[in-house]
């Protein structure tokens, strides 16, 4: 008696129970309850998205210090086979015209290609690296003269299908043999302060830069100079310009590498140090008020030494 008293209560209890549970099923979710899972889903992604784009900035800065860590490792071991000298370095006459102002093309070079905002073939062929006298010591990899978050296209470039510009990185323009623009022991883009020819030439290598990010619209070849500011007629306060621009592709960051081995991103502090990368928007060299001179004067004490030192 007790036994089938208390099945019939279980099966009792279990017809109400499923009786309930499609009672609720049929009812389905009401609007209310809706828009507050739709909310609850929206604010989730509000919180996530920021952290996501952070990892992924973080991803590609990590990417850019590794590459530009080879690329100067392999910068060093070209000095260890070449007797102490430093690879070839050359650029053009700043201030001139447009055929002198950029790196003369075929000669033996760390890198030979000019970037710019058409079609050229040199914005695309890897098959630079075959020619860049640091290639063989890099592995032939085209992939590591770039920073993996420079994918700035002029118009004209998107619409040939164009994905990247083969390179975004150029070499500190003291830092290497110039060619012609070796004069008397001097760079005379940079007079008054020393050319290191040699890797032993260098003897403070974690303060002296080799490779950096240039900004996409100032980049054109391999090499990155600056010029010693100086006092214009009639005025007191040195006269700041930008005559290359480097790059902030990293939270207005740009990835260095030095003389030492290290790599490091870099964070400007002023905006005008960090233009948007819009092709064909920006105009050297790039006047900097003495108030916001200080991105210029770290990179530029990085770049070399005062000849007498």
């Amino acid at each position: 008696m007790t036994l089938q008293f208390h099945s019939g209560r279980r099966e009792s209890g279990s017809a109400g129970l499923f009786q309930t549970y499609r009672s609720r099923a049929g009812d389905g979710f009401t609007l209310v309850e809706l828009l507050v899972v739709i909310a609850i889903i929206a604010i989730l992604a509000g919180l996530l998205f920021p952290a996501l784009v952070r990892s992924r900035s973080r991803a590609l800065a990590l990417g850019c210090v590794n590459n530009t860590r080879q690329l100067t490792f392999a910068w060093s071991l070209y000095s260890g086979d070449n007797g102490d000298r430093l690879v070839y370095n050359l650029g053009g006459v700043v201030g001139s015209n447009s055929l002198l102002n950029v790196a003369p093309a075929g000669q033996p070079n760390w890198v030979d290609n000019v970037m710019d905002w058409t079609t050229a073939p040199a914005n695309t062929n890897t098959a630079f690296v075959s020619t860049s006298l640091l290639g063989p010591y890099a592995g032939y990899s085209a992939s590591i003269y770039r920073c993996p978050a420079d994918r700035v296209l002029s118009d004209a470039q998107k619409n040939a299908g164009f994905t990247a510009r083969v390179r975004s990185v150029s070499m500190n323009a003291m830092i290497g043999d110039p060619g012609n623009l070796l004069v008397s022991g001097g760079n005379i883009n940079n007079k008054g302060y020393r050319q290191f020819l040699k890797d032993g030439e260098i003897l403070n290598p974690s303060g002296i830069f080799v490779f950096l990010d240039e900004h996409p619209d100032s980049i054109n070849d391999g090499y990155f100079v600056e010029q010693s500011p100086s006092p214009l007629p009639g005025y007191a306060n040195p006269d700041y310009n930008w005559v290359d621009m480097p790059g902030s592709y990293h939270n207005g960051g740009c990835s260095f590498s030095f003389a030492d081995g290290h790599s490091e991103i870099h964070h400007w502090q002023f905006n005008s140090t960090c233009p948007p990368p819009v092709p064909d928007t920006l105009a050297l060299p790039l006047w900097i008020d003495s108030s916001e001179s200080a991105d210029f004067i770290w990179l530029f004490q990085r770049m070399s030494l005062p000849s007498g030192n």
